[in-house]
């Protein structure tokens, strides 16, 4: 079959991954570029919702046992519950519940193994992108080029292709840091996740696979001074705030090895209303970095990469206009989700954990003694995740 066009894609993280398979499933010609010499995963725990798996599936991902499927209860650290996230039964039936946990090497290592031979290419880091208007140069420091039809910057929170297109844009601090680490044994995989909150502190777990083992899990989340040093021990860390919560948290965190935990600054940006620009765009973190409260940094690059072909593959890319209204399509249709999830997770972080200590009261009572968590992430968050099932089931009553 004839190539559709040529794409070029910087950063192989999970948006660039589920890019490059998406658009070589239309029959487009693909590079992946990768800036070092091996594809490394940035954290180790990873969670998904149903849409992001749905799209693996469609884009030739082996996800036969990828994790461990769970239903999600938000409780008080003292176990009183605040609200269930309830998804429609059909989404439970064929998902196994909310969303699953895994490592986010096991992902990775599956869109590896679905990538046709000579679409990555290792130790390209990009160092100069010149838009020509028919199409696009790339060049490397290892003095490589590439011409591409449109090019996708997938090369997360301080993308270069960002910087080329928009230039230096601030990130911002949260002011939040999250320690998390996993276990695993032989066994059933528990089936129930919690994520739970004090006045000042988050302490999670979820249930995760990996491999042919199963396991948890577990993340401490709180605020911080972005520009202090890191705890020195991390497990003794997170064991000291999880004092006032459950017993499960813990023995996981007692029961943890310690390479297997993981401390990260939680940073994004403020939405920005243009992502594209002539024949480039931006996927994923480059596009919209977000924080863990969401639970869906890796899903929505996923979904970007997924609905960025589907787009493309409408017009003639030799054509530089309509190139250019397919990027601009693209964008138009995921800026709302995107929007709506960067926002919803800073706030979220911003509530829980930069609350004024007089007004902390007042808010466990809301949260507690009111139905509005149920609404907000119990109800209303699945409603918004079924609507994103919705819209990749057109895409494939119109050609997939």
């Amino acid at each position: 079959m004839a190539s559709k066009g040529r794409i070029a894609i910087v950063g192989a993280g999970p948006g660039g991954m589920a890019a490059a398979l998406a658009a070589h499933k239309k029959g487009f010609e693909v590079r992946l570029f990768e800036r070092y010499p091996e594809v490394k995963p940035a954290g180790n725990i990873l969670n998904l919702w149903p849409p992001p798996q749905q799209i693996l599936k469609l884009i030739g991902v082996d996800t036969g046992n990828l994790g461990a499927p769970c239903a999600i209860r938000f409780e008080r650290h003292d176990g009183r519950k605040r609200a269930d996230v309830v998804l429609p039964e059909e989404v439970v039936r064929e998902y196994g519940g909310g969303f699953i946990g895994l490592i986010r090497w096991g992902l990775y290592k599956r869109m590896l193994a679905a990538m046709p031979a000579g679409m990555l290419q290792l130790d390209h880091d990009c160092q100069a992108i010149e838009d020509r208007g028919r199409d696009v140069l790339l060049r490397f420091r290892n003095g490589r080029e590439y011409v591409a039809d449109v090019v996708i910057g997938a090369d997360g929170l301080n993308s270069f292709v960002r910087r080329h297109l928009w230039g230096d844009e601030p990130i911002r601090h949260q002011r939040l840091h999250l320690v998390g680490g996993y276990l695993l044994w032989d066994g059933e995989a528990p089936t129930e996740g919690v994520i739970a909150h004090d006045r000042t502190t988050q302490c999670s777990y979820t249930p995760i696979r990996h491999d042919d083992k199963v396991g948890y899990e577990w993340w401490v989340l709180e605020a911080c001074d972005p520009d202090a040093p890191p705890p020195p021990d991390l497990l003794g860390w997170a064991a000291e705030r999880a004092t006032n919560f459950s017993p499960t948290m813990r023995d996981l965190i007692a029961r943890t090895p310690p390479e297997h935990v993981q401390r990260w600054p939680i940073r994004d940006r403020v939405p920005r209303d243009q992502w594209s620009k002539g024949r480039i765009t931006l996927v994923g973190d480059a596009a919209h970095p977000t924080s863990p409260y969401a639970a869906y940094g890796a899903g929505m690059s996923i979904e970007d990469g997924y609905f960025l072909a589907h787009e493309l593959a409408a017009v003639d890319l030799a054509d530089t206009g309509a190139a250019r209204r397919a990027l601009q399509a693209y964008e138009e249709r995921r800026k709302p989700h995107t929007v709506r999830v960067v926002q919803e997770a800073y706030m979220t972080g911003k509530a829980f954990h930069h609350m004024p200590a007089l007004l902390r009261p007042l808010r466990d009572l809301v949260y507690d003694h009111t139905p509005f968590l149920q609404k907000v992430i119990g109800n209303d968050t699945p409603q918004h995740i079924c609507a994103q099932l919705d819209e990749i089931r057109a895409t494939l009553a119109t050609g997939g």
